[in-house]
This record gives C-alpha cells, sequence and structure tokens, in this order.
C-alpha cells in the first residue's frame, strides 16, 4: 500500500523524523526545488531541553510542544503524514512506514535516539525515563502520587521508599531534574503539603562517572556539584546501578535502597531501522556516515543528530556529541548540499561549530562554557532562560514559557501539579486487603 501523496515533478525528499534534524532540514530545504514529506509518530516538535520541567510541574506540555502542520503551514511542497518508520528498502528506494510505503529520491533518518538501559531488562521495566513529552507526563503523575499515598502510609518503611527519589545519570538532564526536584522539595511542598515533614522527601542523584557533567570541564562540574549538594541533593560518584525491581534499587557495591521512584537518564542508544546493514552500524547502534552525513554505502540515504555516527571530523574522530546543535548544523549543510546536487555546485564536508554548553542547577544557579569562558551562577542562569526560550517554536510558546518562569521566579510556586490518570473502578475488597498489607504492625 502506497502513501496518497501529491503527485509531483520536483525531486522527492522523504525525512523520517521530526526532532531538532528532522524539523531544521524541512526549515532550511528550498521547497520551490524539492518536494518535502516528513514523517513522524507525533504530530508536533517537542523541545528535550525543557521536558525535566514539565516532569516536574514547572511547564505544560503544550508550552514546550508544537504542530508540524501550524509550523509548516506557510510553506509550499511539504507534507506531513502521522506514521511509524518500519524499514527502509535502498533498491527500490522507498521507506516502509506503518500506513504504506513512501518512495524517495533523497532519504533522512533524522529518528533520533531512545533510553539506554545497558541491556538490563529489569531496570528498564521498572524505572521511569526522561526523553518525551508522555514520559515526563507519567513521571509527574508518579512523583505527585507517591507523595499522596506517603501522606496515608501507616508504614514508616513504605513511606520513606515512596518519598525517596533517585536520578541515575550525572548528566545535564540528571543535573537539571535533580535541581527542578530540590526546589520542589524547598518551595512547594512545605505550601501544600504542611502536615508532611519535607526533610522525608529524599533526592539521590547517582552517577557512574568520577564527577558530574562529564563533557564539561571541572570547574562546572565542581560548581553542579556544589549548588546541588547545597540544595539537599546527595551525589553518588563512581557508582553503578546493576538492579532494580520496583522497590528496591541495588548499586555496584551491594548497597541496597528503598525507593518507588527511579528516574533513568543515564543513557541514550540510537533508534534503529531495519534494512540498513549491521556493516552500516557502529557505537550505540549508530548509523555510519560519511562526510556529507550520506550512510556508508547507501546511496541517497543519509542520516542526521543523534541517529549518525560520523567519524570523518578531524576534530571528532569518535563520533560528535548527541547534541541538539550538532543535528542542527547537520540538517542546515545537508539542505545546501542537496541544493547544491541539483544546481552542480560543489557540496562541503561537515565540521561541527561547538557553540558552547550549558546546563542549570536551580533557581539562579546554571553553569554555562562558550569557547573558553567557564562560569557559573545568575548570569549563566540568565543566559540559560534567554537561549531556551529564543529556541522554542512559536511566538505563543515562548510567551507561555516567559510568563510561567516569571510566575514561578516571583511566587516560589508551581501551579500545574495536576494528576492525570484514567478513573478505575475501586474493588472494595482489593482495596481492604491491600490496606491490611500496607498498614504498620509494629507495636513499640
Amino acid at each position: 500500500m502506497s502513501i496518497n501523496l501529491p503527485p509531483s515533478s520536483l525531486p522527492r525528499v522523504v525525512i523520517a523524523g521530526g526532532g531538532f534534524a528532522g524539523l531544521k532540514l524541512a526549515q532550511a530545504l528550498d521547497s520551490s526545488l524539492f518536494q518535502i514529506i516528513l514523517i513522524d509518530h507525533h504530530n508536533y516538535h517537542q523541545f528535550p531541553p525543557l521536558i525535566y520541567q514539565v516532569a516536574s510541574s514547572g511547564l505544560e506540555p503544550s508550552s514546550i510542544a508544537f504542530p508540524f502542520r501550524a509550523a509548516f503551514k506557510r510553506k509550499k511542497n511539504f507534507i506531513f503524514r502521522l506514521a511509524n518508520v518500519i524499514s527502509v528498502e535502498p533498491e527500490q528506494k522507498q521507506l516502509i512506514t506503518s500506513v504504506g510505503e513512501v518512495p524517495y529520491d533523497y532519504l533522512v533518518l533524522a529518528c533520533g535516539g531512545t533510553t539506554n538501559y545497558f541491556g538490563n531488562e529489569q531496570v528498564a521495566k521498572h524505572s521511569l525515563p526522561m526523553k518525551t513529552l508522555y514520559e515526563s507526563m507519567n513521571l509527574r503523575n508518579v512523583l505527585l502520587q507517591n507523595i499522596e499515598k506517603a501522606l496515608v502510609s501507616d508504614k514508616p518503611e513504605t513511606r520513606e521508599a515512596l518519598l525517596t527519589v533517585v536520578i541515575v545519570g550525572g548528566g545535564p538532564s540528571g543535573v537539571e531534574i535533580a535541581g527542578a526536584l530540590a526546589e520542589m522539595k524547598r518551595y512547594v511542598l512545605p505550601k501544600d503539603y504542611p502536615y508532611m515533614e519535607t526533610d522525608q522527601f529524599k533526592i539521590h542523584l547517582i552517577d557512574a562517572s568520577p564527577r558530574l557533567l562529564q563533557a564539561m570541564s571541572e570547574k562546572s562540574s565542581r560548581t553542579a556539584a556544589e549548588g546541588l549538594t547545597s540544595l539537599g541533593v546527595e551525589i553518588h560518584h563512581n557508582t553503578m546501578v546493576t538492579d532494580y525491581d520496583g522497590r528496591v534499587l541495588t548499586l555496584g557495591d551491594g548497597t541496597k535502597m528503598n525507593t518507588r521512584t527511579v528516574i533513568w537518564v543515564s543513557g541514550i542508544i540510537a533508534n534503529t531501522v531495519e534494512g540498513i546493514q549491521a556493516e552500516s552500524l557502529g557505537r550505540g547502534k549508530r548509523i555510519l556516515v560519511d562526510g556529507y552525513n550520506e550512510v556508508l554505502g547507501v546511496p541517497d540515504v543519509f542520516a542526521l543528530g543523534d541517529q549518525c555516527l560520523m567519524t570523518a571530523d578531524p576534530a571528532y574522530p569518535q563520533g560528535h556529541p548527541q547534541m541538539a546543535q550538532v543535528a542542527i548544523q547537520q540538517a542546515a549543510l545537508l539542505a545546501k548540499n542537496l541544493k547544491a546536487r541539483l544546481t552542480g555546485a560543489k557540496q562541503q564536508t561537515f565540521r561541527y561549530k561547538d557553540l558552547g554548553s550549558m546546563a542549570t542547577i536551580g533557581r539562579n544557579r546554571a553553569v554555562a562554557e562558550i569557547g573558553k569562558a567557564k562560569w557559573g551562577g545568575f548570569t549563566a542562569w540568565l543566559l540559560w532562560l534567554v537561549v531556551h526560550l529564543r529556541s522554542i517554536l512559536s511566538v505563543r510558546n515562548k510567551v507561555i514559557v516567559l510568563l510561567n518562569w516569571i510566575w514561578n521566579y516571583v511566587t516560589y510556586d508551581r501551579s500545574l501539579r495536576l494528576i492525570l490518570k484514567r478513573n478505575v473502578p475501586v474493588d472494595p475488597y482489593q482495596a481492604r486487603q491491600e490496606r491490611l498489607a500496607n498498614r504498620d504492625t509494629h507495636v513499640e
């Protein structure tokens, strides 16, 4: 079955994935020269750097998401289709999706990555990832529900487990969600739960590396660690997680932690697409590409961003970091190179320009590195706000995010603490049995 697409005499560029790379490529391509087909399993572009703020009740999901059809409503020769990417058939030059086959002249794989559990199925089953809007909403529900359950629990050990949050991964995502939850503990919980001792709410940050923010300088790592420690976050360096059954987290040294909330932000692995042979895959299942982002040995098929591994850049012989700026720069150059193919102009090889790194720790605290400048504190935090606000799609979303930030800053409050779940009828007998099982039977 073939997707119903309007006929065109223009070369067709099919983009699989609407993340930073796919979105930028669709924006940058000249629609007078190409027919552009964007395929994604969501009908919106999400802004991953702020997903942790949705999880911590700081922003609503719609503030950091924007529908593709609205984003490209003025771009001619652009078509969006909601579908899952299944496989590639290079010989037939078609992409197989959940709604049919899509013929292409040029195919661009920009399907991004997913959470890497390093083969630990138990951890994958019971921990909470934080890479998509859906996952962030689920995480928010779990966090808030566990607090509510702790309030009515008679068993001290159960209450302790419900109020213990463990974050695995010391990169920017781990640092930022830890800081957000620490601020929630300091400013929000005393208002919403005046009868709960907020000191019972524990936040642990576990990192296998010797320091946080391994990709940044030691100075930034030290600043981040000091900031989180001052907020009450317990940091565990050089620590591996070996198992988690939903109740007990086991560490590499045998230590066990009772917790009902484990947030896993420890790594990323590229999404795979059938039809790309094993010899074309490198570390982390990333697709091997040449200096023009063309898949090695597969003509007219390209890969961008987190899904690709390029070793042709002299400054990054082991491949580029899986960051938004890499994806955006690769997409911008590929748009120029595809145009050059049509006009016969010379194509350019990709060279990544590092624009800097930032991570926010909490209120008035962040670390930033731009060139040789490395600093932290209020100015770094202010720069982080400006950069992220500028990067969000649509004026409406920018205004909503800015107003939320102002409200949170002035009132020390986060007003989006809604538990959204399906209402399931309660079996009275089962509820009574669970209540008896959780009752504290310890007698002084």
